[in-house]
């Protein structure tokens, strides 16, 4: 039988990171309120230079976070300059763990469902001092395929468009990965992942997150977490939406299709039994959404002729009217 728990109503601590986008931290930030955590941790970025409309923008969204109207302990780490992405979330993600044993995180562009703050609450008591887990998400990026018979699974993905995890996992968290080369040279990638694909796409993204080539910060969490063999919660149901498509945003300026995906509830949590990953679940998320195939072969070479037959035939028509 699974076990089945209730899902607690008291919220452990919640961290917010907000920049300049009041319009997105409002939205989420009303979830926030609905929930009433005790003890809030907000984090923002500093004003771009070169960007005039940056420091009103960053002073309106921090106003709005700033006087919370519910009982609450609230903490904030407001920067002066811009530290980009990865290093801000970095940052305040050790300055929040340094200071509380477990939180759940969100971004501004996350609108999380009501139970998703129980959701992560009750496994974080649950899973506290199993060294295993390391990382809770609230994301599903499934398609509606259900995985096992719990309200959850487990995944080597760390999805973080609204997550939780303890200060014993995020200790272990490495902004330049300097694990990396040895990972490299021991190719360690090859024992881990199952998917030649996967084992390329990986081996070249930490490669170029370990130059520095990209701002950010969860990939590196991502590559902390498989060198601890740890795993990742998700729910059974997508609990977060990332609504932050636009020009304005730090990474997406069009929609992915893990973002704006609907959003459920969950009344009750049923245990999974083993504490084993879904590779099925895993597999298809890398292939849909991480690293979606290209067209087949066939496809491309027939659209290659029919590219070069159409070519031609604007050329013969150009030579016939000259």
């Amino acid at each position: 039988m699974i076990p089945m728990t209730r899902l607690k109503t008291e919220i452990a601590p919640v961290v917010l990171f907000v920049f300049n986008r009041p319009y997105l931290t409002t939205q989420s930030f009303d979830r926030i309120r609905q929930a009433k955590p005790r003890r809030l941790f907000v984090v923002a970025d500093g004003p771009r230079v070169g960007h005039p409309n940056d420091p009103e923008l960053c002073q309106v969204t921090r106003n709005i976070v700033s006087s919370p109207d519910w009982e609450c302990d609230i903490q904030t780490n407001f920067a002066e300059e811009n530290l980009g992405n990865g290093l801000r979330m970095s940052s305040g993600l050790d300055w929040v763990f340094s200071q509380c044993q477990e939180a759940i995180v969100l971004e501004d562009d996350c609108v999380p469902s009501r139970s998703f703050f129980n959701f992560c609450t009750t496994l974080l008591t649950y899973y506290r001092y199993d060294e295993r887990i390391m990382h809770i998400s609230g994301d599903n990026y499934q398609d509606g395929i259900r995985r096992g018979l719990g309200s959850y699974f487990f995944s080597r993905y760390s999805l973080s468009w609204g997550w939780a995890s303890w200060a014993r996992a995020w200790q272990r968290y490495d902004f330049k990965i300097g694990a990396w080369p040895a990972a490299r040279e021991e190719k360690w990638l090859n024992s881990f992942l199952d998917d030649r694909l996967e084992i390329k796409y990986w081996t070249t993204i930490f490669e170029r997150m370990y130059r520095g080539l990209i701002d950010t910060w969860d990939y590196q969490w991502l590559f902390t977490c498989w060198r601890q063999n740890g795993l990742s919660i998700q729910p059974n149901v997508n609990l977060v939406s990332n609504v932050g498509a636009g020009l304005d945003a730090t990474n997406f300026k069009e929609k992915h299709s893990t973002m704006e995906i609907p959003t459920g509830e969950l009344s009750e949590l049923l245990h999974t039994g083993k504490v084993e990953r879904d590779r099925k679940a895993d597999q298809y998320t890398f292939r849909k959404h991480i690293a979606p195939p290209r067209a087949p072969l066939v496809q491309r070479v027939r659209d290659r002729i029919a590219l070069r037959t159409r070519i031609k035939s604007l050329l013969s028509h150009a030579h016939a009217v000259s």
